[in-house]
């Protein structure tokens, strides 16, 4: 595999009609993707596909939304899922105190929950944070002194990066990188440690420049992948290999 996307919704409604052929065109374009779950439904489905194609993997979780649909049996489906041999991570798991779809100290409850799952089954995490880091990270702090993991669709500056690096967690880069007002988060792209970089679409959403306000597609990776190369002045074969050996690592790919 030339690139990863480590992050992609496959089995979101927005592909229903055309999934075969985006994943044939993934595999012919040499991209390997970790398909992710933001519920129980959906984690099943990422599993699913992981175990029907080679080039896919899955990560299994509950999103901060849909936080309040967790039950103990839930937990316990879960965890029988991340046991699949293409179960590379527990996510897209976290805080969202943007849309507030959950109450606030029932994600926080879930989020610790799927946390000490990880931690358990010895999984990296995929970590969703949207205005809420002063209680992600004490939540993480709770959890223990370092984690496996990615700030997924991370939109912090460099202080905020920096501040992740030293849980030990990577850094997502996707679309928001290509947007030219975000000049706080692709200073801290450009600056933050290659080895911590790694590569996402969040397709069907965040779309890069040039084709913002349209589907994303997995193979929109390519234009991440050249958007690093230009922000930190380096080839885009150099930015494919640091970013694919970063996530075959951090998720256990071999």
């Amino acid at each position: 595999m030339r690139l990863i996307d480590t992050h992609a919704h496959l089995d979101d409604r927005a592909f229903d009609k055309d999934r075969a052929a985006v994943i044939a065109g993934l595999f012919a374009a040499d991209i390997g993707v970790i398909a992710v779950g933001a519920n129980l439904a959906s984690s099943r489905e990422a599993v699913r596909l992981a175990e029907r194609h080679r080039g896919i993997w899955a990560a299994v979780g509950v999103h901060p939304h849909d936080a309040k649909t967790v039950t103990p049996s839930v937990l316990r489906e879960l965890e029988d899922l991340a046991k699949s041999p293409r179960a590379v991570a527990i996510g897209e798991i976290g805080l969202d105190y943007y849309r507030d779809l959950s109450l606030r100290d029932v994600q926080r409850s879930v989020f610790a929950a799927q946390l000490e799952l990880a931690k358990r089954l010895e999984l990296p995490v995929v970590l969703h944070n949207r205005q809420s880091t002063d209680d992600l990270l004490v939540i993480l702090r709770e959890a223990g002194a370092s984690h496996r993991g990615v700030v997924h669709s991370f939109l912090g500056n460099l202080a905020q990066a920096e501040t992740f690096l030293r849980l030990g967690l990577h850094l997502g880069a996707g679309g928001p990188i290509t947007y030219p007002a975000n000049a706080a988060l692709r200073d801290a792209v450009r600056q933050a440690p290659l080895d911590h970089l790694v590569l996402e679409t969040d397709c069907p959403y965040l779309t890069p420049v040039p084709h913002r306000g349209k589907r994303n597609e997995p193979t929109y990776i390519e234009l991440i992948a050249s958007e690093i190369a230009c922000l930190r002045g380096i080839s885009i074969d150099d930015v494919a290999r640091a970013t694919t050996a970063n996530a075959l690592t951090l998720f256990g790919i071999s």
